[in-house]
């Protein structure tokens, strides 16, 4: 479903202040409650999940190509010039041509982010987006002590539909800042860093 326009500076505005509150209130509810857990407490106490596929080649050995397969776990977003980017732990296995694993690393990147998407519901003053699609990379690299090219990474992050439905919003005010990626690009680095931080809570 294609995502409704909202302007975005009402969403940074709104949105900014609004992380802040969740990420205070969780730990005194979780202290407050002495009763069994419910359904509920189980969605406020884990807003969404995040995951990443990474995908990419070298050259091996044999002068064949090889693939390289993994995860990337952003840290937080930064401002780079006149674009932002993901820093954070890629985790990564190459594989030979022939089907031999060579090794497997874990090294600190910074990934462009090249565009945002997310799919929305609801009306436009009430909206919810479930899941925000990051586009990140290119990125060539040494692993292992070969020259690797990973293919753009798809970041996923899924916001899990509780009361108030604020991480899914803020998914949505951070779609639409960057489809296409326009200024204020720091603007843009707080709400995604703010989003992570409601992750990690």
């Amino acid at each position: 479903m294609a995502r409704p326009h909202i302007p975005w500076k009402m969403l940074v505005a709104a949105c900014l202040a609004i992380p802040a509150t969740v990420v205070a209130a969780t730990p005194a509810a979780a202290a407050a409650r002495t009763g069994p857990v419910t359904a509920e407490d189980r969605v406020l106490e884990t807003p969404g999940t995040m995951t990443s596929t990474v995908s990419g080649t070298f050259t091996d050995a044999t002068s064949a190509a090889g693939t390289v397969h993994g995860t990337f776990a952003p840290e937080r977003f930064e401002v780079a010039g006149d674009g932002i980017v993901a820093v954070g732990l890629l985790a990564a296995t190459l594989v030979d041509s022939t089907g031999e694993t060579v090794g497997s690393e874990t090294q600190s990147v910074s990934l462009p982010l090249l565009s945002g998407t997310a799919s929305a519901t609801g009306a436009e003053i009430q909206a919810f987006c479930p899941i925000l699609d990051l586009v990140l990379g290119p990125l060539d690299l040494d692993l292992l002590g070969l020259r690797v090219h990973l293919d753009r990474v798809h970041l996923n992050i899924t916001a899990v539909s509780g009361p108030g439905d604020l991480l899914g919003n803020l998914l949505c005010a951070v779609a639409g800042l960057l489809d296409p990626i326009r200024p204020p690009l720091q603007a843009i680095v707080d709400l995604l860093n703010q989003i992570l931080s409601i992750l990690r809570s």
